[in-house]
């Protein structure tokens, strides 16, 4: 059998991909923080709060710390 020259294209000779994103998403995407990442404080009191509350409604017993950790993320723009 002969050798046959089969030219293939190299990655590096590709343009680069862009991610798709749609109108007016790009500033938003980069300047909004993953909710995991903020209002760590008031969520491990919530937690907290929930996990060692002696009460039968341990959401009645904590609501302060709950509405502390709903408004600190409501301040990132997340809706919890």
């Amino acid at each position: 059998m002969a050798s046959q020259n089969i030219s293939m294209p190299s990655i590096s000779s590709r343009p680069e991909a862009n991610p798709v994103m749609s109108p007016g998403s790009s500033a938003v995407a980069s300047t909004k923080p993953k909710p995991c990442c903020v209002c760590k404080n008031e969520k491990s009191k919530r937690d907290e709060c929930m996990l060692f509350s002696k009460t039968n409604d341990p959401t009645g017993d904590c609501k302060t710390t709950i509405d502390q950790y709903r408004s600190c993320m409501a301040g990132f723009g997340f809706k919890v």
